[in-house]
């Protein structure tokens, strides 16, 4: 996906492509989803977790690999729909390697 990026030179961590993907889900849906709520939008989310397991479960690779994005472009909708930018919180949350201890990969002792 173009803007496909690991740690630049500094060690920050950049976009990896998800603000592009989750503008594209707006562009395709949110006015939709917008209008579906977040209830109604949240039980479609759930709904394809719930594919996305069953496909794990059964070793489908071809469907899982469409689940997969199925579920990335419903939480992309759900984040937009609250007005989150996915591509900033989760920048914030790993930019730095795991959370706890800040290493990659993380060496946490579990």
């Amino acid at each position: 996906m173009e803007g496909e990026r690991g740690p630049s030179k500094d060690g920050s961590q950049e976009d990896y492509g998800i603000k592009a993907f989750q503008a594209r889900i707006e562009a395709i849906y949110l006015e939709r989803d917008s209008k579906r709520g977040l209830q109604g939008s949240t039980l479609w989310f759930l709904e394809e977790v719930g594919e996305l397991i069953r496909a794990l479960r059964r070793g489908e690779r071809e469907n899982l690999e469409e689940e997969f994005a199925d579920v990335f472009a419903w939480l992309a909708s759900l984040a937009s729909i609250q007005g989150v930018d996915l591509a900033s919180v989760v920048r914030e949350k790993y930019g730095e390697g795991c959370p706890r201890c800040k290493e990659t990969p993380c060496g946490c002792p579990r």
